[in-house]
Order: C-alpha cells, then structure tokens, then sequence
C-alpha cells in the first residue's frame, strides 16, 4: 500500500514557476514508477511526466518538455516537479500516482493516487 500527498501547488503569473511535490509512505518506495498527470474539469485526466523507479528514466508529455522537470529522491520517498515557463493552459489540479514498475503514460496503469493539489496559472 502506497499513501500519496502532493503539496507545492498555488497561483503563477504566466512565464513563472512552480515546484509541485510528491510525498509517499512505504518502505520500498524506489520499487514504484511515479507520473504525474493533470485535470481540469470536463476533461480527462492528462499525462504530464513519469519517471522510474531508479530516477534513470523520465518521460514527458509533449507540451511540457523543455519547461517541467521531474525528479526524485527515494531516501526522503518524495517526487518533485519543477515548472518552469508556466502558461496559463497548464492551470490544472495537478496528481501524483504511484505503480510497482516503471512509470508510464497511462493512468490506468497506475494504482495508487493523491487528492491533488490545483495549479492556476494567469495571464
């Protein structure tokens, strides 16, 4: 069983920052691929970035690469994601989700999820 908070979320101004984060319990922590993915309402949830268990491999969706960063550190079991060149379009609640393996794009590969925390990004 994996628990997972994220915390970091808040208001920006276009062309800003923001570092979301990601905390688990459990005691095999780097045994679990993490994504990140985002929703607004009325859509589906997207995918934004994953990374494996190891922090060796990292995958983004398109639109973020080159402006978010993500990474880990197992010895505090937290995930980060730093946002940088913030744009109004990426205004969503953002998750962190948990599965034993790698990460992958596909949020109904994941089995363990947080309560999110909302980004707002302004003009």
């Amino acid at each position: 069983q994996v628990q997972l908070l994220e915390s970091g979320g808040g208001l920006a101004q276009a062309g800003g920052s923001l570092r979301l984060s990601c905390a688990a319990s459990g005691r095999t922590f780097s045994s679990y691929g993490i994504g990140w993915f985002r929703q607004v309402p009325g859509k589906e949830r997207e995918f934004v970035a994953a990374i494996s268990g190891s922090g060796s491999i990292t995958l983004y969706e398109n639109s973020v690469k080159g402006r978010f960063t993500i990474s880990r550190d197992n010895a505090q079991n937290t995930v980060a994601l730093q946002m940088n060149i913030l744009k109004p379009e990426d205004s969503a609640l953002y998750y962190c989700a948990a599965r034993k393996g790698g990460g992958t794009l596909y949020a109904h590969e994941y089995n363990y999820w947080g309560q999110g925390t909302q980004v707002t990004v302004s003009p």
